[in-house]
């Protein structure tokens, strides 16, 4: 059965109710009696069970997944290694005599 959310538009009271999807939705409010309750538009909580379900899918607040390396950084087989990407020193000038 889910659990739904009401709020009292009069007193300001929230409450949760497991209740049946066919249910009519609750209009009184316990607190002060006033027909002022309505259903909270609140996110789903359902759990995945069974095989190939792990509890940290769709879970955040994990450590995330090491960033993958871009393609083009990675050398080719075979391909000399590229000089890294320095500014070039020009050779030290030498007098002539």
């Amino acid at each position: 059965m889910p659990l739904y959310e009401f709020r009292c538009q009069a007193c300001g009271h929230e409450i949760e109710v497991l209740q049946k999807i066919s249910d009519p939705p609750r209009k009184d409010c316990p607190s002060c009696g006033e027909p002022a309750l309505v259903k909270k538009v609140t996110a789903a909580g359902f759990q995945l069970k069974g095989t190939g379900w792990y509890a940290t899918d769709f879970r955040g607040g994990g450590s995330s997944p090491a960033p993958a390396k871009p393609e083009a950084s990675k050398p080719e087989p075979g391909a000399a290694a590229a000089p890294a990407a320095a500014p070039e020193a020009s050779p030290p000038a030498t007098a002539a005599h």
